[in-house]
Protein backbone atom coordinates (compact mmCIF):
# COMPACT_ATOMS: atom_id res chain seq x y z
CA UNK A 1 0.00 0.00 0.00
CA UNK A 2 2.89 2.36 0.65
CA UNK A 3 4.50 1.72 -2.75
CA UNK A 4 2.23 4.27 -4.41
CA UNK A 5 3.94 7.04 -2.41
CA UNK A 6 7.14 6.34 -4.33
CA UNK A 7 5.49 6.25 -7.76
CA UNK A 8 4.59 9.94 -7.86
CA UNK A 9 6.87 12.76 -6.80
CA UNK A 10 4.21 14.80 -5.00
CA UNK A 11 3.29 11.77 -2.88
CA UNK A 12 6.95 11.18 -2.09
CA UNK A 13 7.16 14.76 -0.86
CA UNK A 14 4.05 14.13 1.23
CA UNK A 15 5.50 10.99 2.80
CA UNK A 16 8.86 12.53 3.69
CA UNK A 17 7.20 15.72 4.92
CA UNK A 18 4.89 13.71 7.15
CA UNK A 19 7.78 11.73 8.60
CA UNK A 20 9.68 14.93 9.37
CA UNK A 21 6.65 16.42 11.10
CA UNK A 22 6.21 13.17 13.02
CA UNK A 23 9.73 13.73 14.32
CA UNK A 24 9.72 17.40 15.31
CA UNK A 25 6.12 17.80 16.54
CA UNK A 26 6.42 15.36 19.48
CA UNK A 27 9.90 16.65 20.35
CA UNK A 28 8.42 20.08 20.93
CA UNK A 29 5.25 18.54 22.35
CA UNK A 30 7.10 16.85 25.21
CA UNK A 31 8.38 20.20 26.48
CA UNK A 32 4.94 21.78 26.01
CA UNK A 33 3.17 19.05 27.98
CA UNK A 34 5.74 18.99 30.79
CA UNK A 35 5.58 22.79 31.09
CA UNK A 36 1.75 22.67 30.99
CA UNK A 37 1.65 24.86 27.89
CA UNK A 38 -0.19 22.46 25.60
CA UNK A 39 -2.89 25.00 24.72
CA UNK A 40 -0.30 27.34 23.21
CA UNK A 41 -0.27 25.11 20.14
CA UNK A 42 -4.02 25.64 19.73
CA UNK A 43 -3.68 29.41 20.06
CA UNK A 44 -0.84 29.60 17.54
CA UNK A 45 -2.60 27.30 15.08
CA UNK A 46 -5.57 29.67 15.03
CA UNK A 47 -3.41 32.74 14.56
CA UNK A 48 -1.68 30.85 11.75
CA UNK A 49 -5.09 30.42 10.15
CA UNK A 50 -5.42 34.20 10.14
CA UNK A 51 -2.11 34.49 8.30
CA UNK A 52 -3.14 31.91 5.71
CA UNK A 53 -6.50 33.59 5.16
CA UNK A 54 -4.81 36.99 4.89
CA UNK A 55 -2.36 35.69 2.29
CA UNK A 56 -5.19 34.15 0.23
CA UNK A 57 -7.14 37.41 0.52
CA UNK A 58 -4.18 39.45 -0.74
CA UNK A 59 -3.71 36.92 -3.51
CA UNK A 60 -7.07 37.94 -4.94
CA UNK A 61 -5.94 41.53 -5.36
CA UNK A 62 -2.16 41.43 -5.88
CA UNK A 63 -0.26 39.23 -8.32
CA UNK A 64 2.74 38.91 -6.01
CA UNK A 65 0.72 37.30 -3.22
CA UNK A 66 -1.11 35.03 -5.66
CA UNK A 67 2.22 33.38 -6.45
CA UNK A 68 3.51 33.41 -2.85
CA UNK A 69 3.14 30.29 -0.74
CA UNK A 70 0.57 31.19 1.98
CA UNK A 71 2.60 29.23 4.51
CA UNK A 72 5.06 32.14 4.71
CA UNK A 73 2.39 34.57 5.84
CA UNK A 74 1.12 31.92 8.23
CA UNK A 75 4.59 31.66 9.74
CA UNK A 76 4.84 35.42 10.15
CA UNK A 77 1.50 35.51 11.99
CA UNK A 78 2.42 32.45 14.05
CA UNK A 79 5.77 33.85 15.18
CA UNK A 80 4.16 37.23 15.84
CA UNK A 81 1.47 35.52 17.90
CA UNK A 82 4.12 33.59 19.85
CA UNK A 83 5.99 36.79 20.69
CA UNK A 84 2.75 38.51 21.66
CA UNK A 85 1.87 35.62 23.99
CA UNK A 86 5.19 36.10 25.72
CA UNK A 87 4.48 39.82 26.03
CA UNK A 88 1.04 39.20 27.53
CA UNK A 89 2.50 36.69 29.98
CA UNK A 90 4.64 39.51 31.32
CA UNK A 91 1.71 41.93 31.42
CA UNK A 92 -0.46 39.46 33.38
CA UNK A 93 2.26 38.13 35.66
CA UNK A 94 -0.13 36.54 38.14
CA UNK A 95 -2.53 35.26 35.47
CA UNK A 96 -0.13 34.16 32.73
CA UNK A 97 -2.56 31.59 31.36
CA UNK A 98 -4.77 34.47 30.14
CA UNK A 99 -2.34 35.09 27.29
CA UNK A 100 -3.32 31.85 25.56
CA UNK A 101 -7.11 32.38 25.28
CA UNK A 102 -6.52 36.02 24.28
CA UNK A 103 -4.39 35.00 21.29
CA UNK A 104 -6.67 32.06 20.48
CA UNK A 105 -9.73 34.30 20.42
CA UNK A 106 -7.93 36.95 18.40
CA UNK A 107 -6.78 34.33 15.91
CA UNK A 108 -10.30 33.01 15.39
CA UNK A 109 -11.79 36.50 15.09
CA UNK A 110 -9.20 37.84 12.65
CA UNK A 111 -9.33 34.64 10.62
CA UNK A 112 -13.11 34.79 10.28
CA UNK A 113 -12.92 38.44 9.15
CA UNK A 114 -10.31 37.64 6.49
CA UNK A 115 -12.30 34.62 5.31
CA UNK A 116 -15.47 36.71 5.00
CA UNK A 117 -13.59 39.42 3.08
CA UNK A 118 -12.36 36.71 0.72
CA UNK A 119 -16.00 35.69 0.13
CA UNK A 120 -15.87 32.52 2.17
CA UNK A 121 -13.92 29.28 2.01
CA UNK A 122 -12.12 28.07 -1.04
CA UNK A 123 -10.42 24.78 -1.78
CA UNK A 124 -6.96 26.03 -0.77
CA UNK A 125 -8.12 27.20 2.64
CA UNK A 126 -10.00 23.92 3.19
CA UNK A 127 -6.76 22.00 2.59
CA UNK A 128 -4.96 24.12 5.18
CA UNK A 129 -7.72 23.53 7.71
CA UNK A 130 -7.76 19.74 7.52
CA UNK A 131 -4.58 18.79 5.66
CA UNK A 132 -4.19 17.21 2.25
CA UNK A 133 -2.22 14.29 0.85
CA UNK A 134 -1.88 15.87 -2.58
CA UNK A 135 -1.20 19.49 -1.56
CA UNK A 136 2.49 19.17 -0.68
CA UNK A 137 4.73 20.97 -3.16
CA UNK A 138 8.49 20.94 -3.45
CA UNK A 139 8.66 24.38 -1.82
CA UNK A 140 6.70 23.04 1.17
CA UNK A 141 9.03 20.06 1.41
CA UNK A 142 12.16 22.22 1.30
CA UNK A 143 10.79 24.62 3.91
CA UNK A 144 9.79 21.85 6.31
CA UNK A 145 13.15 20.15 5.83
CA UNK A 146 14.86 23.41 6.76
CA UNK A 147 12.67 23.81 9.87
CA UNK A 148 13.34 20.19 10.84
CA UNK A 149 17.10 20.76 10.71
CA UNK A 150 16.74 23.94 12.80
CA UNK A 151 14.59 22.17 15.43
CA UNK A 152 17.01 19.24 15.74
CA UNK A 153 20.03 21.55 16.07
CA UNK A 154 18.32 23.67 18.74
CA UNK A 155 17.13 20.54 20.54
CA UNK A 156 20.70 19.23 20.72
CA UNK A 157 22.16 22.58 21.75
CA UNK A 158 19.59 23.56 24.39
CA UNK A 159 18.20 20.22 25.58
CA UNK A 160 19.73 20.56 29.05
CA UNK A 161 18.59 24.17 29.47
CA UNK A 162 15.02 23.47 28.32
CA UNK A 163 14.98 20.42 30.58
CA UNK A 164 15.87 22.48 33.65
CA UNK A 165 13.42 25.23 32.73
CA UNK A 166 10.66 22.64 32.33
CA UNK A 167 11.06 21.06 35.76
CA UNK A 168 12.61 23.71 38.01
CA UNK A 169 12.48 27.19 36.55
CA UNK A 170 13.69 28.96 39.68
CA UNK A 171 16.72 26.72 40.09
CA UNK A 172 17.52 27.12 36.40
CA UNK A 173 17.56 30.91 36.77
CA UNK A 174 19.79 30.65 39.86
CA UNK A 175 22.15 28.45 37.82
CA UNK A 176 22.57 31.27 35.31
CA UNK A 177 20.37 29.95 32.52
CA UNK A 178 18.94 32.86 30.46
CA UNK A 179 15.27 32.06 31.08
CA UNK A 180 13.66 34.80 29.00
CA UNK A 181 15.84 34.32 25.93
CA UNK A 182 15.45 30.54 25.87
CA UNK A 183 11.71 30.74 26.47
CA UNK A 184 11.22 33.20 23.60
CA UNK A 185 13.37 30.98 21.38
CA UNK A 186 11.31 27.95 22.36
CA UNK A 187 8.00 29.69 21.66
CA UNK A 188 9.24 30.81 18.24
CA UNK A 189 10.27 27.23 17.46
CA UNK A 190 6.79 26.06 18.48
CA UNK A 191 5.27 28.61 16.10
CA UNK A 192 7.46 27.43 13.21
CA UNK A 193 6.65 23.76 13.81
CA UNK A 194 2.92 24.51 13.91
CA UNK A 195 3.08 26.48 10.66
CA UNK A 196 5.11 23.72 9.03
CA UNK A 197 2.77 20.95 10.18
CA UNK A 198 -0.48 22.41 8.93
CA UNK A 199 -0.10 21.15 5.34
CA UNK A 200 -0.24 17.53 6.50
CA UNK A 201 -2.33 17.60 9.67
CA UNK A 202 -4.31 20.80 9.14
CA UNK A 203 -4.48 23.96 11.21
CA UNK A 204 -7.39 22.79 13.34
CA UNK A 205 -5.73 19.48 14.25
CA UNK A 206 -2.01 20.27 14.38
CA UNK A 207 -1.94 20.59 18.17
CA UNK A 208 -3.12 16.98 18.42
CA UNK A 209 0.13 15.70 16.95
CA UNK A 210 2.01 17.61 19.66
CA UNK A 211 -0.02 16.24 22.56
CA UNK A 212 -1.62 12.85 21.81
CA UNK A 213 1.64 10.93 21.12
CA UNK A 214 3.15 12.53 24.23
CA UNK A 215 0.11 11.54 26.31
CA UNK A 216 0.48 7.95 25.09
CA UNK A 217 4.24 8.01 25.71
CA UNK A 218 3.68 9.09 29.31
CA UNK A 219 1.97 5.76 29.94
CA UNK A 220 5.05 3.79 28.85
CA UNK A 221 8.10 5.95 29.53
CA UNK A 222 10.11 5.46 32.70
CA UNK A 223 12.16 8.60 32.20
CA UNK A 224 12.25 11.93 30.40
CA UNK A 225 14.37 10.70 27.52
CA UNK A 226 12.13 7.69 27.00
CA UNK A 227 9.21 10.09 26.57
CA UNK A 228 10.89 11.50 23.46
CA UNK A 229 11.50 8.01 22.07
CA UNK A 230 7.95 6.74 22.57
CA UNK A 231 6.40 10.04 21.46
CA UNK A 232 8.32 9.99 18.19
CA UNK A 233 7.47 6.32 17.56
CA UNK A 234 3.76 6.88 18.21
CA UNK A 235 3.73 10.05 16.10
CA UNK A 236 5.50 8.39 13.17
CA UNK A 237 3.15 5.41 13.27
CA UNK A 238 0.15 7.76 13.34
CA UNK A 239 1.46 9.82 10.43
CA UNK A 240 2.41 6.83 8.31
CA UNK A 241 -0.83 4.91 8.81
CA UNK A 242 -2.85 8.12 8.57
CA UNK A 243 -1.36 9.15 5.23
CA UNK A 244 -1.78 5.68 3.75
CA UNK A 245 -5.38 5.42 4.96
CA UNK A 246 -6.24 8.96 3.86
CA UNK A 247 -4.91 8.38 0.34
CA UNK A 248 -6.58 5.03 -0.28
CA UNK A 249 -9.86 5.92 1.43
CA UNK A 250 -9.93 9.50 0.10
CA UNK A 251 -10.10 11.05 3.56
CA UNK A 252 -8.59 14.17 5.06
CA UNK A 253 -5.14 13.12 6.38
CA UNK A 254 -5.41 15.33 9.46
CA UNK A 255 -8.47 13.51 10.72
CA UNK A 256 -7.09 10.03 10.06
CA UNK A 257 -3.76 10.86 11.71
CA UNK A 258 -5.52 12.21 14.79
CA UNK A 259 -7.88 9.24 15.03
CA UNK A 260 -4.98 6.79 14.88
CA UNK A 261 -3.23 8.85 17.57
CA UNK A 262 -6.35 8.65 19.72
CA UNK A 263 -6.52 4.89 19.18
CA UNK A 264 -2.86 4.51 20.21
CA UNK A 265 -3.56 6.59 23.31
CA UNK A 266 -6.60 4.50 24.30
CA UNK A 267 -4.71 1.23 23.78
CA UNK A 268 -1.81 2.59 25.83
CA UNK A 269 -4.13 3.56 28.68
CA UNK A 270 -5.81 0.16 28.69
CA UNK A 271 -2.61 -1.88 28.48
CA UNK A 272 -0.69 0.11 31.06
CA UNK A 273 -3.67 0.09 33.41
CA UNK A 274 -3.85 -3.69 33.15
CA UNK A 275 -0.12 -3.95 33.64
CA UNK A 276 -0.08 -1.78 36.75
CA UNK A 277 -2.99 -3.63 38.31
Amino acid sequence: MIQVFFQYQFLTYTLYTGLMIGLIAPIIGVFLVVRRLSLISDALSHITLSGIAFSLLLGRHYIFFSTLNPIYMGMIFSVGGALFIEKLRNVYRYYKELAIPIILSAGIGIGVVFISLANGFNNDLFQYLFGSVVAIRQSDFELIRFITVIVIILFILFYKEWFYLSFDEDQAVVSGIPKKTLHVLFIVVVALVIAASMRIVGILLVSSLMTLPVAAAMRWAKGFKQMFFYSIVFAEVSVLLGLISAFHLELAPGGTIVMISVLILLVSILLTKKRTT
